[in-house]
């Protein structure tokens, strides 16, 4: 399975590269994870100097997810001499001044002096120690130059992919100029002045409803501020759009939590008393009007039905208890009820004339021949002590 961002259509190999010389490496997840690091960056040369656990190796194999081909085409050499003897330029990478006398580079310099001679076809490698003591002196003493990094001196030991994965990224950002793999994408184009300009004359027009630009002489320099906080932003013509919907749906208020809502709280329980009166609107045997009349319910809820769903969703004892807000129950459109519980909650309006009444009579009375536990909550509750309410719920729920 591709991991994330492998796309195996693409060429695996940057070309011509480093070769990368692993001196006895002791264990076989070692080479495996190097092998890996040298995928990432292009790298697809690695010769092996006396491994310890031998060759070929399993473990290598399986840790080298998905760079298997590196692990494959490894080469196995008895010494360190048979494995650079046709290189013509070798660096040696050590975290430990061995006090020879050669040029001491870190991995972007190394990168700017391998990449000319792998150009002209010359076999360049890097060597990389043991796990536990890197290179010796001996075999530092058969580079041309020593490969170092800037890390933190009270620990300076990597492990080996680590070092390669610093080394071949070098490599790999200058062979490849420095070029990232994909960028910004431009999904809108740049707002124009004209956009820009009646989205400020809307935003000033609602702060000026709010009396915003106080006091009167300060107007001018506060419309200049708001004005260069957007236009520093450079936004895009989706931007404008956004924000200036954003503003709107500020400015005219809360239409209820789904699309559609064009009610206020006030309306809505309007229009409640008023279907409530006519029997809650319904036609006998017929499911589509009472659907259609639950739709228009939820989204133009009261503000008493507003802030028990918001309060139910947000209190923990009845997450996961199946409450849903305007649903049918038959021909009865429930305020609040739960299926798994056979609960319904009657919200009451804080007024309600005989007609009205009558019809919660009638619909309560249906609900309880049916199984329906019902429970009452006056609209003037709610708003005086939700908390009390809800203490009331879990105790209705926990019968």
């Amino acid at each position: 399975m591709p991991g994330a961002g492998t796309d195996r259509t693409k060429d695996w190999s940057a070309g011509r590269a480093p070769i990368v010389v692993l001196v006895e490496p002791q264990l076989g997840e070692n080479i495996g994870a190097a092998a890996r690091a040298m995928a990432n960056f292009g790298l697809s040369q690695l010769r092996l100097v006396n491994p310890r656990q031998g060759w070929p190796n399993d473990k290598a194999r399986m840790m080298a997810t998905g760079a298997g081909r590196v692990v494959d085409a490894a080469a196995l050499y008895p010494n360190l001499e048979e494995a650079i003897a046709d290189c013509s330029f070798v660096l040696a990478t050590t975290a430990r001044a061995h006090d020879q006398a050669k040029p001491v580079v870190g991995p972007a310099e190394a990168a700017g002096l391998m990449a000319p001679r792998v150009a002209a076809g010359d076999n360049v490698a890097i060597l990389f120690g043991r796990e536990r003591n890197g290179l010796e002196n001996d075999e530092v003493a058969l580079a041309d130059a020593i490969l170092t990094l800037p890390v933190n001196p009270a620990f300076a030991s990597l492990n080996l992919a680590q070092a390669i994965v610093i080394v071949a990224y070098e490599w790999f950002k200058l062979a490849g100029g420095g070029k990232l793999p994909f960028g910004k994408p431009n999904k809108s184009a740049p707002a124009p002045k004209q956009q820009l300009l009646a989205f400020f004359e809307a935003i000033e027009r609602e702060l000026e409803k709010v009396e915003f630009f106080r006091p009167p002489d300060k107007r001018e320099t506060m419309q200049i501020n708001l004005r260069n906080i957007f236009t520093r932003m450079q936004p895009t013509q989706q931007d404008i759009q956004t924000l200036h919907g954003v503003i709107m749906a500020i400015a005219e208020g809360r239409k209820g939590p789904a699309r559609g809502g064009v009610l206020d709280g006030e309306q809505a329980e309007l229009l409640r008393a008023l279907l409530a009166e006519h029997g809650g609107g319904r036609v006998p045997k017929e499911r589509g009007p009472v659907r259609g009349l639950a739709r228009l319910l939820r989204r133009n809820p009261t503000e008493g039905e507003r802030a028990l769903w918001t309060a139910l969703v947000n209190d923990r004892r009845f997450a996961g208890r199946g409450f849903k807000r305007q649903t049918p129950v038959g021909q009865h459109i429930c305020d609040f009820v739960s299926f798994p519980f056979r609960l319904v909650i009657d919200l009451v309006p804080h007024e309600e004339n005989a007609a009205a009444a009558a019809v919660r009579v009638q619909k309560r009375a249906w609900l309880a021949e049916r199984g329906y536990r019902i429970v009452e909550i006056g609209t003037a509750e709610a708003e005086a002590d939700l908390a009390a309410v809800l203490d009331r719920l879990a105790r209705a729920i926990s019968l």
